[in-house]
């Protein structure tokens, strides 16, 4: 087995970091449209969240159990969360905000909502 097949379910998550990373660094985000804009990225927040959170599931789930692997994926997506907002508060014209990670945790706590509800579909048929 190659390095990169073998890294493959590894990959995508770290690169979906990489790029809140960058996202995070820069100075200003946002588009002028008022509170369209505020709601928009509150939006992309949790999705991105949720998307991080499944990467992190579809990962550990080779090493894991499927629902330990959901419960490691969401504390992943919610301590990069934190560790996001605690970033903003060093890049100028950024501000950190506990509301966010809220929104964070919420965006990846839908994804393992969905993937309870998903495991009870099977486990039901």
């Amino acid at each position: 087995m190659t390095v990169l097949r073998k890294m493959d379910p590894w990959a995508p998550p770290l690169v979906l970091m990489a790029v809140i990373f960058f996202l995070s660094a820069q100075a200003n985000l946002n588009s002028g449209l008022g509170w369209i804009d505020h709601v928009g990225r509150k939006c992309v927040h949790a999705s991105e969240y949720a998307l991080l959170c499944f990467l992190w599931w579809r990962a550990l789930r080779t090493v894991l159990d499927r629902n330990a692997a959901l419960a490691a994926a969401w504390s992943i997506a919610v301590l990069y969360a934190i560790s996001d907002e605690y970033h903003q508060r060093f890049v100028l014209g950024r501000h950190s905000s506990w509301v966010d990670v809220a929104i964070d945790a919420m965006g990846a706590g839908l994804f393992v909502l969905l993937g309870l509800r998903a495991r009870r579909r099977v486990v039901a048929e």
